[in-house]
């Protein structure tokens, strides 16, 4: 591994001489370079004079610092930087030690390892890591790197001492307007959200991979042996909806247990959230399907012949119920059991039967002969 920056760390009255080493490796990541889209050619930028529109050498190229809100340029050289009164130039100057809890993790930046440089840099690089273990506290310090000063942060990590570049405070911005006013968070609620923290189980780094840049290098290969690969389809992204955050968690937590989630019962995927209007619903339209309770409908007497009832609707419902010999239940008027709804024939039917009726009664009431 290659060094990047020698210095020293300052403690106390003794100094470190130490090695700088990136503890990160951005290179694996997925990196694109730009093409002319109508050939295929890689793009060349090239360093452009603003005054003159001639090409700059790399050797021609130096530094300027134009203030805010100024069009001057000021030229800055080395020469000027090295003669700045900056004890943190190649020092990082240990200024207090603190808890790694009262670090925001918001001023974290790039990482480096710090090795010993020289032999008799050994001692006190070992001494200080293991103080910083044993008292299970981090350095906070300043120094001056690649042209600026940063605030960093030491720690001891596998071994070795790590210093975290930290951005200045008011470099962090606040997230005033960002969160959401106060809610009201229930106890059940609060209890399964634990619960499903605990169910999810500890995080195993060997299982952290980068799915994206393993699919761009198989979409690359498969585009070198001249064709694609079949993308998946997109999963379904659910719209804004009032879930049942309750019920979302419980299910969640039995996902992560392993035991059902109610998918094949409702039809929704694992973990996910349940409208509460669905619940509602669901009981109006179990309600709607039950039939009402009939009402019965006592037959109509007959007095000489002829039936009590004065409406259409009552003799037409006494007469159906005595030609099929059983009650004869009232529906509403939803079903369509009034006598406006029934046909012509159907009210003939029910006019032949009745005629028949009477009848019968007159032949009943004559007379026997002597």
């Amino acid at each position: 591994m290659r060094s990047i920056w020698n210095g020293s760390i300052s403690f106390g009255l003794v100094t470190i001489p130490v090695k700088t080493y990136s503890a990160t490796d951005r290179t694996s990541s997925v990196s694109f370079v730009r093409i002319h889209e109508k050939d295929g050619a890689p793009i060349q930028y090239r360093k452009v004079c603003e005054l003159d529109g001639a090409e700059v050498p790399n050797e021609e190229v130096g530094k300027g610092y134009q203030p805010p809100g100024d069009e001057v340029v000021v030229p800055i050289t080395d020469e000027d930087l090295s003669r700045l009164p900056m004890p943190t130039a190649k020092t990082l100057s240990i200024l207090s030690f603190a808890d790694p809890a009262e670090i925001d993790p918001l001023q974290f930046d790039k990482a480096y390892y710090l090795g010993p440089n020289g032999a008799s840099a050994v001692k006190p690089y070992a001494l200080l890591r293991e103080a910083l273990e044993h008292h299970a506290k981090v350095a906070i310090g300043k120094v001056a790197m690649r042209g600026r000063e940063t605030l960093a942060m030491l720690r001891a990590h596998d071994g070795a001492l790590v210093m975290h570049a930290l951005l200045w405070p008011d470099q962090v911005r606040s997230a005033e307007g960002i969160a959401p006013e106060a809610v009201r968070i229930r106890e059940n609620e609060m209890k399964l959200a634990e619960t499903l923290m605990d169910s999810l189980g500890a995080l195993d780094p060997a299982e952290l991979h980068d799915d994206y840049r393993e699919a761009v290098e198989e979409l690359v290969a498969a585009k070198l042996q001249g064709g694609a690969p079949v993308a998946p389809g997109a999963p379904a992204v659910p719209g804004a909806q009032v879930i049942d955050l309750t019920a979302a968690l419980e299910r969640s937590v039995r996902a992560a247990r392993g035991g059902p989630s109610g998918t094949a019962r409702d039809g929704a995927e694992a973990a996910s959230v349940t409208p509460i209007r669905g619940r509602g619903t669901a009981r109006k339209k179990t309600a709607a399907k039950q039939p009402p309770p009939a009402k019965k409908t006592a037959p109509a007497k007959d007095v000489g012949g002829r039936t009590t009832g004065t409406r259409t609707t009552k003799a037409t419902k006494t007469a159906a119920g005595k030609t099929g010999g059983a009650k004869a239940n009232t529906g509403t008027a939803r079903a369509g059991s009034s006598t406006a709804a029934k046909t012509p024939a159907d009210r003939g039917a029910t006019g032949k039967t009745a005629a028949k009726k009477q009848t019968r009664a007159k032949r009943t009431t004559k007379p026997t002969a002597s």
